[in-house]
């Protein structure tokens, strides 16, 4: 199903990149058509539902979906499961829906002129077809659905269809001529686009080159110097850094685009000033994509790979990553730059209780091949995280973000934060050789700087380590490993609120592991840190039990 959303995706950047870049006296921008084929397990899927609703909603007038409605899968005939009218379903969705015989050619190609002739709705052309159409013995079963056909059952179907029974991969000469035919005629249309570009190229040069430079994600040579010089230097949560960092990206990027599940006030992912798209307007940068959340991140992988320097983002609540975790997956798999901002990131969420309080998430994230999970601590860190993002074009990130509200702990670091990119750095440093190294992400690393000053005042050496980004440091060569967490005899503690799972991997030091291996409790944010043992004073009396105990 998540083929339908990416389609979507694809035709809203289509219709973005069109009110981005067309003018009057030059429409070359965002003309394409984008074609989808589905199946009845596509339809099946929850996705379909968020996606199509999405799309019509907007009236993606360019997107044609195609429904092979075999009416067969693995486990039989579709009527087990799925009885439902499509048609009806899409109507109601405000889609044009054609429905045709799937094997007609003549009514295949009218339909598709039809709905190219849609210019304000989407198209679902439902073409009933045979699965195994031709095989004598398997057409319309599900044994040919995920099964070959065998080599007796491929000759029959091949003489049944007038195909040469004995030749392997035949194509006719009447078909290479036609394909042959419609790649000369898309050439022809391929010159007369360059020839239309270097037409706007000529009479709009500084819009070419702003294009070119979006197309290319080069970002402006003094952005981290314009955004570290705009931090407000103020305590607050890093879902409102992030609001405010936000906005100085978005004056100087202009292909960062997003938006949010709904929650745009909550998680500060809305742009001020740059307007939203709407059924009558893509000229805006703000996406509303309601409550759908795994359709907003299959919709977005769309986006990231259309092709006009789109950086999709968009917002949510930590522990609703769940629901699009498969879109996050399939935008690491794609390598695409896509931008989660994922807020309220711990128990720390409060009142609203457990079924809102993430646990496990964060380090699930961590688990995804190629997605970057950053979980910054104050509002430096909240900046390094995003132009971090920014410059990660092999992939997605992930920024995990608090709702309360942090100290600032880089007072002084004016020009950035040293060694942030390699995922793990010492904030807070011992003059000898460290007892204990104290590891934390996020909003456990203030109480962990203000334990190791106590401990510090009663004579243990404790260094402490900011861990932004736990994945990226364990991809670290081991000497840099090593002047952080250094080997041997010293210990090593971890403080995050989730789960401990994974963090015994940062070191092969002796270790204890302070987080959260259970679901949290609704109560005010105070007396949870108190419960579950997120104070400076619990982490003290922790640390200085455990160095007590190594020592004996």
């Amino acid at each position: 199903g998540q083929g339908l959303a990416n389609a979507v995706g694809l035709a809203l950047a289509a219709r973005m990149t069109a009110a981005q870049w067309n003018n009057n006296d030059c429409n070359i921008f965002g003309q394409n058509f984008t074609y989808c084929f589905c199946g009845d397990g596509d339809m099946m899927e929850g996705i379909s539902h968020e996606a199509s609703s999405f799309a019509g909603h907007l009236g993606l007038g360019k997107l044609i979906c195609f429904y092979d409605s075999n009416r067969i899968t693995i486990d039989g005939s579709t009527d087990l499961t799925f009885t439902e009218d499509v048609a009806m379903r899409f109507r109601a969705y405000h889609w044009h829906v054609r429905e045709i015989d799937g094997h007609n050619h003549e009514k295949i190609a009218e339909a598709i002129e039809l709905a190219q002739a849609e210019s304000d709705r989407p198209s679902l052309i439902i073409a009933k077809t045979h699965i195994g159409f031709g095989s004598p013995n398997k057409q319309d079963t599900s044994a040919v659905h995920g099964t070959p056909l065998g080599e007796e059952e491929l000759k029959l179907t091949k003489k049944t269809l007038g195909f040469p029974e004995n030749e392997s991969f035949y194509i006719p000469n009447e078909v290479k001529k036609e394909f042959q035919a419609y790649n000369d005629m898309q050439t022809l249309d391929y010159k007369k686009w360059q020839a239309g570009l270097e037409k706007w190229k000529s009479a709009y040069p500084n819009a070419y080159k702003k294009y070119k430079a979006q197309i290319s994600k080069n970002l402006p040579v003094d952005l981290r110097k314009t955004i570290l010089d705009g931090l407000s230097g103020k305590n607050n949560s890093t879902r409102a850094h992030s609001g405010n960092i936000l906005q100085e990206i978005a004056k100087n990027v202009s292909g960062l685009v997003g938006g949010s599940a709904d929650l745009g006030a909550s998680d500060k992912t809305a742009l001020k000033g740059k307007g939203s798209i709407t059924p009558n307007d893509f000229s805006g940068r703000n996406i509303h994509y309601g409550i759908r959340e795994f359709a907003m991140g299959a919709i977005m992988n769309g986006m990231a790979l259309y092709g006009n320097g789109f950086i999709p983002y968009a917002g949510t609540f930590l522990v609703f990553s769940d629901y699009m975790r498969s879109a996050i997956r399939m935008s690491a798999l794609m390598k695409n730059q896509v931008i989660y901002v994922f807020t309220h990131d711990s128990i720390f969420v409060g009142e609203d209780g457990p079924t809102h309080q993430p646990i496990e998430q964060i380090m699930s994230l961590r688990l995804i091949p190629g997605l970057q999970v950053i979980r910054p601590a104050d509002e430096k860190e909240t900046a390094e995280a995003w132009l971090a993002a920014l410059a990660y074009k092999e992939g997605p990130t992930a920024l995990i973000l608090t709702r309360q509200k942090l100290p600032e702990l880089h007072e002084n670091d004016h020009n950035g934060i040293t060694d942030f990119n390699k995922g793990a750095y010492v904030i807070k440093d011992t003059i000898k050789q460290p007892e204990a190294v104290i590891c934390a992400s996020g909003s456990e690393l203030f109480i962990c700087m203000e334990a190791a000053e106590k401990l510090s005042k009663e004579g243990h050496n404790i260094r402490v380590v900011s861990v932004p980004s736990y994945e990226t440091f364990l991809k670290q060569e081991q000497l840099y490993k090593d002047s952080v967490i250094p080997k041997g005899s010293t210990s090593v503690i971890t403080v995050e609120a989730g789960r401990t799972f994974g963090w015994g991997n940062i070191t092969y030091n002796t270790g204890l592991h302070l987080g959260i291996d259970q679901f949290g409790s609704s109560a005010p944010q105070q007396i949870l840190a108190e419960k579950f043992g997120f104070t400076a004073e619990t982490v003290y009396n922790k640390v200085k039990a455990w160095l007590t105990k190594v020592k004996v």
